[in-house]
């Protein structure tokens, strides 16, 4: 598990279980400025939520080994220090189902794979400004 940066001024949390896309996204938001934490499934990322201090942003797949993305969208919208905690689901689940139910549990947005970095990294900005605009909460 890779461990954030101390010198960025944002932390993400990734969720992903694909390791060369799991890569791409660390190298992704690090090359922005961003600390990372990979989590490679979802019994690791459920560890980091219940021992770690909160990040700014989670950016999480469905399709998980152990824990599913649903799962943790849960957890963190219980997790206290981390229930106001944006959400940006990234997943090979392109029905509109999955989306719609994604964004029900809690998720603040979700994106498909194959996704553009650009759009991924404007879409997680906008989620943390958004956040900081209306001060965190527990």
């Amino acid at each position: 598990m890779a461990q954030p940066e101390s010198s960025a001024e944002h932390s993400v949390l990734v969720v992903e279980d694909n390791e060369h896309t799991a890569y791409m996204l660390e190298f992704i938001l690090r090359r922005a400025g961003y600390a990372v934490t990979v989590a490679p499934d979802g019994r690791a990322a459920d560890a980091i939520i219940d021992e770690s201090s909160p990040v700014d942003a989670v950016v999480l797949d469905l399709m998980l080994p152990y824990v599913s993305g649903e799962d943790l969208i849960l957890k963190i919208r219980e997790q206290a220090g981390w229930r106001t905690i944006p959400v940006l689901v990234l997943s090979g689940r392109i029905l509109e189902q999955d989306i719609v139910n994604a964004l029900e549990l809690g998720a603040n947005d979700y994106l498909t794979k194959p996704f553009r970095p650009p759009e991924l990294l404007a879409r997680l900005k906008r989620m943390i400004a958004t956040r900081e605009e209306s001060g965190p909460s527990t």
